[in-house]
């Protein structure tokens, strides 16, 4: 086995693995139990923080 069929080698498995890495960050993005969670953090800026000395909005 020379350096060149290593290195092939070593390209396909990162390619694999950053495939999987992927594939887990979009089905945990995508679960139905995160939902809430996401809403709620997407909606921070929007919260008031009236007894932290924030601006009150809306």
């Amino acid at each position: 086995m020379d350096l060149m069929t290593i290195l092939e080698l070593a390209k396909s498995a990162w390619v694999v693995w950053l495939t999987l890495v992927f594939a887990g960050i979009v089905f945990w993005a995508f679960r139905p139990s995160n939902k809430k969670r996401f809403e709620d953090d997407a909606m921070i800026i929007f919260k008031n923080n009236g007894d932290k000395g924030g601006h009150a909005h809306g």
